[in-house]
């Protein structure tokens, strides 16, 4: 496989690292339920869902600490206390009304099909990652699954992606890592890996066409051009 970067570089592609939430899966219906449910159990006004669609990206921690934060004080022990409640209502609603952005199955059915090792590499803990990835039937895509508590360091740290590579058995240089914000772009570049971006994702509310990265794709579907036999 080829990554046709621009007209006058290629470099192989034999891997694909791809991100999940606001990348295969649009899963802030059921983050945003979890965190309505946690803020209303602590006694603390809920946010609206476009508003927690700001808060995803950097890991389940910081999603708590960005929703108490944004209601008023978020020491490290009410953090604590409120990773808890959330943990155990994102328990129950997990994939409930999570939808697969169009085009995600048929690209990798595609990649699959062509031979190219795929992992999932994201920042959800692991308890929630792989349950999620089953009840949306596409768990058995990935060769690997990087969670965000597999490693102490998770993504803009180039350490997931790394990682991800070795399970695959593919050298960082040869694989291409798909997401939608700034924490896939910066992991990728420190990883030496190059990066596309989907527009459609969260990316923190960051515009990501302001996000360094190899090529914008609003489907999975438009990176397959980019990867040939």
């Amino acid at each position: 496989m080829v990554l046709q970067a621009d007209s006058k570089t290629t470099r192989p592609v034999r891997a694909v690292l791809f991100d999940l939430d606001g990348t295969l899966l649009d899963s802030i219906p059921d983050l945003s339920e979890a965190c309505h449910r946690m803020m209303v159990e602590l006694g603390r006004p809920p946010h609206g869902i476009e508003a927690i669609r700001t808060f995803v990206g950097k890991g389940m921690v910081n999603l708590v600490r960005r929703c108490l934060a944004e209601s008023g004080s978020a020491d490290a022990a009410e953090v604590e206390a409120a990773v808890d409640v959330f943990r155990r209502h994102y328990a129950e609603v997990n994939g409930a009304c999570t939808l697969i952005y169009e085009g995600v199955v048929p690209a990798l059915e595609a990649l699959r099909a062509w031979g190219v090792p795929m992992a999932c590499v994201t920042n959800k803990p692991a308890a929630f990652t792989q349950p999620l990835l089953e009840r949306m039937g596409i768990a058995g895509f990935f060769g690997a699954t990087v969670s965000g508590d597999t490693l102490a360091e998770k993504k803009p740290h180039p350490a997931p992606l790394l990682h991800a590579c070795r399970l695959l058995g593919t050298a960082a240089a040869d694989a291409l890592m798909i997401g939608d914000s700034a924490n896939d772009a910066d992991a990728a570049r420190a990883a030496g890996i190059p990066v596309l971006l989907v527009t459609y994702g969260y990316s923190e509310g960051v515009a990501v066409d302001s996000i360094e990265c190899d090529g914008l794709i609003s489907s999975l579907l438009d990176a397959l051009p980019l990867i040939r036999r």
